[in-house]
């Protein structure tokens, strides 16, 4: 197979995946070549980008242990990220893979900063409450802190946050 930042170019300037689905069944047949779909993650294009993510987040939802030795960069170096599609994998990524107490600790944090304001893209709000409600069912994080986030997200300007927080409100109680 080509290289994977050529393969992922393909697919046009739109939220399409192009041949992404490519790349997660070679990484699947050959875990040797994750490391040359990370670097994807941090292309120069943000659908390229975009594409190595979802790849990423796909490829970890089958095979969750190949991400222990990516955790520390998800928290360094992929929070940093202002692209929302990357915040969203990334929140989508944190109850999938081994945290620690303290990677945990900066994973919610991560979270819960995304949530603190109603400036936030729609995808990454939605899937910081879910993932954020997923950690508060395993014990990671109490209603109390939860409460006042989603509260927040039932004033988003988007419809579909709206609904969603409050039905996570509703798991709450």
């Amino acid at each position: 197979m080509e290289a994977f930042a050529d393969v992922l170019t393909e697919g046009g300037r739109s939220n399409s995946l192009g041949r992404a689905g490519e790349v997660v069944d070679a990484v699947l047949a050959d875990r040797g070549r994750l490391d040359e779909l990370w670097a994807c993650i941090g292309h120069d294009d943000a659908y390229v980008r975009m594409r190595a993510i979802d790849s990423f987040e796909k490829i970890v939802n089958e095979q969750p242990a190949w991400a222990d030795p990516y955790v520390p960069r998800i928290l360094d170096e992929l929070t940093a990220s202002g692209q929302p599609s990357i915040q969203w994998h990334v929140a989508q990524l944190f109850p999938q893979v081994r945290l620690d107490d303290d990677q945990r600790e900066r994973a919610i944090a991560w979270l819960t900063a995304r949530l603190a304001t109603t400036d936030v893209d729609w995808i990454v709000s939605v899937n910081c409450m879910r993932t954020l409600l997923a950690f508060h069912e395993r014990g990671n994080v109490g209603a109390e802190v939860l409460r006042p986030l989603f509260e927040v997200q039932a004033d988003h300007d988007s419809k579909m946050v709206r609904r969603k927080a409050g039905g996570f409100l509703a798991d709450l109680d």
